[in-house]
């Protein structure tokens, strides 16, 4: 197994869908341009949330259409609805379309209700309906939410996960994401999750999205990492996590924090593959943008020189 492993940055996205006041179209321009020079080559630029109900991510195509391009950069954006995927398509027929969409199922029927306002099954017709949209023109992202435990339901069926990951896998997704919604994950449940599903589904990339909810963020990633699994999910200070207004989860709900993830990866010898100075300073734009200090350890005492 390579000691090497892809961080996408989700700070402009599952990041900023927590704050309560839009961030200026330059400003997140500028800041994901900053976390391509650091080195991500996976990237969350934004979300084609309907801008009525997610007034923070409006301006999705004058962000897709500002950015910078690399080769070997991907941006992606999350797809909520077969709407959405129209909207990608607008915009890459117009030459600015994200490389990548995100694709959301919940394990759960009640997080679904609230999250997505459909049942389970309803929810699954969208996202059949929007792989025919979508006609292989982008690298499709399968998003399984609440894979650990759900906050209306509590524990979930790793059963129940890995049919999901399944379906994901026969509809053409290239990568499929475990998401710790609300923090509830140990790393003897990581382990034993991710071990199963690359046991059921050889050669299939899993990501690792979690939340630091209770303070497990960094002790789960290891867990996958050692478990076998290779991508992460993570966001500059730690922010974001639940869309500002919603309705359950409690305490720091955010992402596990970048910095402190790369740092930690960096001095047990994995490559992420990161410029360590480019991502202080976007660590530093992060918190400017936001007006205030982010929840980084590393941010704070500086990146771990052993």
């Amino acid at each position: 197994m390579s000691d090497a492993v892809t961080i996408c940055e989700c700070f402009a996205r599952d990041g900023l869908q927590h704050e309560p006041e839009p961030v200026p179209t330059a400003t997140k321009i500028a800041l994901l341009n900053s976390f391509a020079r650091t080195g991500f080559r996976r990237i969350e630029a934004t979300s084609y949330s309907h801008p009525a109900r997610v007034p923070g991510f409006s301006d999705a195509s004058e962000v897709l259409a500002g950015i910078d391009r690399h080769p070997g950069v991907a941006f992606k954006a999350t797809c909520p609805n077969p709407r959405a995927v129209e909207r990608a398509l607008a915009d890459l027929e117009a030459g600015h379309g994200a490389e990548e969409l995100s694709l959301l199922v919940s394990a759960t029927e009640a997080h679904t209700e609230r999250n997505l306002r459909t049942t389970r099954a309803g929810q699954w017709e969208r996202v059949t309906e929007m792989v025919k949209l979508a006609d292989g023109r982008f690298r499709l992202v399968g998003v399984v939410s609440v894979a650990f435990g759900c906050p209306f339901e509590g524990k979930v069926d790793p059963g129940r996960v890995a049919e999901d990951v399944a379906r994901f896998t026969d509809l053409g997704a290239s990568l499929v994401t475990l998401g710790d919604t609300t923090g509830v994950a140990t790393p003897g449940s990581v382990r034993a999750l991710y071990a199963r599903l690359s046991r059921e589904n050889p050669g299939l990339p899993l990501v690792a999205h979690l939340h630091n909810t209770r303070g497990t963020g960094i002790a789960n990633a290891v867990a996958a990492l050692e478990a076998g699994c290779r991508h992460f999910d993570s966001a500059m200070g730690g922010v974001g996590g639940h869309p500002a207004k919603i309705g359950y989860g409690a305490g720091l709900t955010g992402n596990v924090c970048t910095e402190d993830l790369a740092s930690l990866f960096a001095a047990m010898g994995v490559d992420t593959g990161l410029d360590l100075d480019h991502l202080a300073a976007a660590s530093a734009a992060c918190e400017e943008a936001l007006g205030r200090p982010l929840h980084s350890m590393v941010a704070r005492a500086g990146f771990a020189s052993v």
